[in-house]
């Protein structure tokens, strides 16, 4: 099924935030940017069991449970099982690093075979208050977490949570199942493969206005020749196209933060705000099914719609073009 029968709109909620991420975000606001979310016409949302070990979801539960559940849809994530534990000991995120450290207490173990498949089903059901999930995706089998050991934790999924939702799939109880990951590289590796097949998958921060070249050349013409979707998370980069002091997980680099003021100086001639730019560049992709911006503010999601909906001249999309911002092979908005 192609992904966008899937997805209501072109936009959703990215809940990394609600995990406390970077930050301790208040109840209060929590559910306050989800309904604000919800309010400007969001309806899927995307969510993990590693996001706070469990907060997102939880508080994602909390604040759509009054809502029909035929009105919305929701992506979650396997590989990581949520256990009724306290961790003492340092979290070893890999390159996400204590991002979520002002998450639950509770212990996250990484599990991707047949059986942790199902038991992080089961308990992001729980906690997000459901009976059903729309698209699973295997989160992060790629080298930014288990490093040099990547490619054996890929070998791990793929003959356990690969089949497992495989099975799922044919039974109903998912809709669709692919990767979530930050790295192009499983995704090559997975579209190559004959069997199983994915529906979908989850590309964060690799096809953005700050880094795209590699996701362009090596997986976005395949997922496109083969009939699935990408959505991209992290479009604005950890923040750091937007303002922010972060470009994955860490402290962006002074080369990286010269490029984003090198466009911003663009987009300030022009008139266009980074927001509306890092948006429009990603969904203007074919490959490309969605964007799932992060919010930890209601604000923010305000920000969000009115950057879908601004007007952006050509000749800003020329000029970065002309300044080797962007790939001359990046399909650009019309």
């Amino acid at each position: 099924m192609p992904l966008s029968d899937i997805l209501p709109r072109r936009i959703g909620f990215g809940s990394a935030p609600l995990g406390n991420m970077f930050r301790d975000i208040p109840e209060d606001e929590a559910r306050q940017t989800v309904d604000a979310a919800w309010d400007s016409g969001i309806r899927y949302f995307d969510t993990a069991p590693l996001y706070g070990a469990g907060l997102a979801e939880l508080r994602l539960g909390e604040a759509l449970k009054d809502h029909r559940r035929e009105e919305f849809v929701l992506l979650t994530k396997v590989g990581r099982v949520v256990l009724d534990e306290i961790d003492t000991a340092p979290r070893d995120n890999g390159e996400k690093g204590d991002v979520f450290r002002w998450g639950r207490p509770n212990r996250v173990v990484n599990d991707y075979s047949q059986d942790g498949t199902l038991r992080a089903i089961e308990g992001s059901l729980k906690r997000l208050g459901t009976d059903r999930i729309e698209i699973a995706f295997v989160h992060d089998v790629a080298q930014d977490f288990y490093g040099d050991d990547w490619l054996s934790m890929f070998e791990a999924a793929r003959t356990g949570a690969f089949r497992a939702l495989d099975r799922l799939r044919d039974e109903g109880v998912i809709r669709g199942w692919g990767l979530g990951v930050n790295r192009v590289e499983p995704i090559e590796i997975l579209l190559a493969l004959d069997e199983p097949r994915p529906d979908a998958f989850l590309l964060a921060g690799r096809y953005t206005l700050l880094d795209h070249a590699r996701a362009l050349q090596r997986v976005m013409p395949e997922v496109a020749a083969q009939g699935l979707g990408i959505v991209v998370g992290g479009p604005y980069s950890s923040g750091a196209l937007v303002g922010g002091p972060n470009f994955e997980y860490a402290p962006a680099s002074a080369e990286l933060l010269d490029r984003v003021a090198r466009i911003k100086a663009i987009a300030d001639r022009h008139g266009v705000s980074m927001k509306a730019a890092g948006l429009q560049f990603s969904l203007a992709h074919p490959a490309v099914a969605a964007v799932i911006p992060g919010a930890s503010k209601p604000s923010r999601i305000a920000e969000d719609q009115a950057a879908l909906d601004e007007k952006v001249p050509a000749a800003f999309w020329q000029e970065l073009r002309a300044a080797n911002l962007v790939n001359p092979a990046s399909p650009l908005p019309a």
